[in-house]
């Protein structure tokens, strides 16, 4: 069941054979994260793409619907889509284990629990959306923002449980390599949300409420198309009809979707609170606007590193479902190696244009001025955001959500962001403060998962995986 770093002949022979027998692992392993990558970068890409649409036909109705819609997708149906998308990604660690270990049945079985977990999630998350404009006022917004932003987010309802059906279904494919589906099915829900956006917005004059029903129409359009893929035949080995199976061991999924809705929640919301905290500095509006700027940049970058996340986190599981703990580790060194490779490219292009990155948002000059003193921040958190999404995939394929929960806390909350708040007030050094303590909070979380990661017995996690699935109601 193990598989050795390399195979016997290069072990005995030495030399080059040992180099070309490594080369050829590498080159194998690469193939099947990619597979999984290459499509998840798309998607990934094209659904940050469809949200900038929607702000852009927001904008030519004017600032305050451009801020209303900015608002209530970045604060409410950001932090929304962050618990959720994080509680799906439970799937990952039980469906590429199951996946791996040849459990196939058990593939179906796991998403009709996520589904259920997520919908009473979105039902019990409502209250959020009701109450969005006097939550919107406490956090300082100003009260016309905020009544137009709270009108929008009672829209955007319908938007909230496409998230509950839309991440299993994505996830329950991505664990069995049919993450082409994914991309293909997120192509057509942007050409569809073009289309609409053009058509509520700009032919039928709808309005603000126009742009949110273009964001309910697509996302829908993405769930509906990927449920029937499943359902109609796209997955004949794990996908068998709806069961009874499904609602046994609710509680303890529920404990390890919480597990990984809490970690990934606390990584989605610690650079919200960096533009939070920029506005309450003198001169807050160039200082926002750079760091909006850079923010934008490194949100773009973010999801070749998120895609590698979700690579990482199914390669392991399969590997450990499999019970191949060598090859779980050999895993986590290509994924690791390929997205810093990556990281570091774009590391360089950043300093190289540093000048002139912000020519691409702004023509103000104090604008620009401002992004220049921030590119080299801008740079390295690039180069550390390669590294620390697909150690935290690793973690997920492993099991180790609720550890790492933890480990962001202590390292985001109670490290990165007072030593933030202590340099960018205390020192005076403002914007650059913050980021620069926040950026802290990250290399030291990145750090603790690099050790972690180092220090696992990798042929004990593959038992540990073979444990879980029975625990999670595994069937022969």
């Amino acid at each position: 069941m193990e598989a050795p770093l390399l195979n016997k002949k290069s072990r005995s022979e030495g030399g080059e054979g040992d180099e070309l027998g490594l080369s050829r692992r590498v080159w194998d392993e690469s193939k099947k994260l990619w597979r999984i990558v290459g499509p998840a970068i798309f998607s990934r890409v094209v659904t940050y793409s469809m949200n900038v649409i929607t702000q852009a036909f927001a904008g030519h109705l004017g600032d305050l619907e451009l801020a209303s819609i900015s608002i209530a997708n970045t604060v409410v149906v950001g932090f929304n889509f962050g618990l959720m998308l994080g509680m799906a990604s439970a799937l990952e660690t039980l469906c590429g284990q199951a996946f791996g270990a040849k459990k196939y049945h058990m593939l179906g079985v796991y998403m009709q629990r996520s589904f259920i977990v997520l919908f009473l999630c979105a039902v019990a998350l409502l209250p959020i959306y009701f109450f969005a404009t006097p939550i919107l006022e406490l956090t300082g917004q100003p009260p016309e923002l905020a009544a137009m932003a709270g009108k929008v987010t009672l829209w955007l309802i319908p938007l909230h449980f496409s998230f509950a059906f839309l991440f299993p279904i994505q996830r329950f494919l991505q664990c069995q390599l049919k993450n082409s589906i994914n991309a293909y099915v997120s192509f057509l829900a942007l050409i569809v949300h073009i289309f609409v956006s053009w058509l509520f917005v700009s032919k039928l004059k709808f309005g603000l409420i126009g742009t949110a029903a273009t964001l309910n129409f697509s996302w829908w359009v993405a769930a509906l198309c990927l449920y029937a893929y499943v359902t109609l035949g796209g997955c004949p080995l794990t996908w068998k009809g709806f069961s009874f199976e499904a609602f046994s061991g609710l509680l303890e999924f529920l404990r390890l979707s919480a597990a990984s809705g809490v970690m990934l929640c606390l990584e989605n919301w610690y650079y919200r609170i960096l533009v939070l905290m920029a506005g309450k500095l003198k001169d807050a509006t160039i200082a926002v606007d750079a760091l909006s700027v850079c923010m934008g940049i490194n949100g773009w970058h973010l999801m070749i590193p998120l895609a590698f996340f979700a690579g990482s986190g199914v390669r392991v599981a399969n590997e450990l479902g499999a019970g191949n703990g060598k090859g779980a580790r050999f895993a986590t060194i290509v994924a690791v190696m390929s997205s810093a490779v990556i990281g570091l490219v774009f590391f360089v292009v950043v300093m190289i244009l540093h000048d002139k990155l912000a020519y691409i948002f702004t023509n103000s000059s104090q604008v620009i001025h401002a992004v220049d003193k921030l590119a080299a921040l801008l740079a390295f958190s690039i180069l550390l955001n390669s590294v620390q999404p697909v150690l935290s995939g690793v973690a997920v394929g492993s099991g180790w959500q609720a550890i790492v929960a933890y480990v962001n806390i202590g390292t985001y909350y109670l490290i990165g962001i007072p030593l933030g708040i202590f340099l960018g007030w205390y020192f005076k050094l403002g914007v650059m403060g913050i980021w620069s303590g926040m950026i802290s909070g990250t290399a030291i979380q990145t750090v603790i998962l690099t050790y972690l990661t180092i220090r696992c017995d990798w042929d004990k996690e593959a038992l540990n995986a073979s444990t879980r699935l029975e625990k999670f109601g595994n069937v022969k």
